[in-house]
């Protein structure tokens, strides 16, 4: 697909003169000319979400997230820029660090910032952010949770535990510890926990619980107290969780368990023994936030929920 960088070099102008062009801006005849013939030659159409933003707008989006050190997180932000990009759209990202506070003033900053619109990647929704959220006067796309008054993207967190649960019952695996995060997290600490545990509960099996922080530090630490029982098989919260806890037992020159992660970290393919880990499809997430976005900025119908599919291969052996 040609972009506005495509048709200015093949008409030997600048991409502000082609987004001057394409939004009726002031251009000479002849240069005007010149893009119109590569136009049609290419068949090129302009995106409508680019125009109406260089046209009526800023250019900028703006999107927060809850840390940088997060393979979710940077390969979300890499289909949101993909795709924005493409678009000639720049994204401004605010990192929060895992703290509410300046997640909530991220979004009264961003909004005086007169950004078109803001993606969040959000923990958890408060009423504090929902004040926010009404406060200002700025479309917004939430990622990785749901509510029912927002535009959601998010994964399909029970059915991916779902899918670790059926391969546990199916390979009659009854000694399971699991190692969760705190429900705070409505998406990862509770729907992706629930998908696992319910079907094991049907099937008289009740998996060992511990709970984590999202941090590889704190899992390691974890590692140091699991008693690993004959069998035995460590599902994790995020491929994090299940990385620390796997250098842990690696250094322990024990036996090591069969690891199971969440997220699709291309780390834990080059471990060996391997971690196994379901796949999210974080570059569709960031993508689908901006087609979404795009839709609210320009007043068209747009789904509230978006649900991004995941998928688990586990290697019998």
């Amino acid at each position: 697909m040609k972009t506005i960088k495509d048709i200015a070099q093949m008409a030997g102008v600048s991409k502000s003169t082609v987004s001057r062009y394409l939004n009726g801006g002031s251009i000479s005849k002849n240069t005007k000319e010149k893009i119109h013939k590569v136009v049609e030659e290419t068949g090129y159409k302009p995106n409508q979400f680019a125009q109406s933003l260089k046209a009526k707008r800023t250019g900028l989006i703006g999107a927060i997230v809850p840390r940088l050190d997060s393979y979710a997180t940077t390969e979300t932000l890499k289909g949101i820029e993909t795709s924005l990009l493409k678009q000639d759209v720049q994204t401004m990202i605010v990192n929060t660090d895992l703290c509410m506070e300046r997640e909530i003033d991220s979004i009264y900053m961003l909004a005086k910032r007169k950004v078109d619109g803001i993606i969040l990647m959000a923990t958890h929704i408060s009423e504090e952010h929902m004040k926010a959220i009404k406060a200002v006067d700025c479309p917004i796309v939430i990622v990785g949770q749901s509510h029912a008054d927002l535009l959601s993207i998010v994964h399909d967190d029970y059915n991916a535990g779902k899918q670790v649960a059926n391969w546990l019952i199916k390979h009659n695996k009854h000694h399971i510890t699991y190692v969760g995060v705190s429900e705070h997290d409505i998406a990862v600490g509770k729907t992706r926990k629930d998908g696992l545990f319910n079907p094991l509960k049907e099937h008289g099996i009740q998996p060992k619980f511990i709970e984590s922080s999202f941090s590889i530090k704190d899992a390691q630490q974890i590692g140091e107290n699991i008693t690993i029982r004959e069998d035995e098989v460590i599902v994790a919260a995020t491929d994090n969780i299940a990385l620390g806890i796997y250098h842990t037992l690696l250094k322990a020159e024990g036996m090591m368990p069969t690891i199971i992660g969440f997220g699709g970290n291309k780390i834990t393919e080059i471990v060996a023994p391997t971690i196994q880990t379901v796949k999210f499809k974080y570059n569709l997430a960031g993508e689908t936030a901006v087609d979404v976005l795009n839709k609210c900025i320009n007043n068209q119908p747009v789904e509230k929920l978006s649900v991004i599919d995941t998928y688990f291969e586990r290697l019998d052996k």
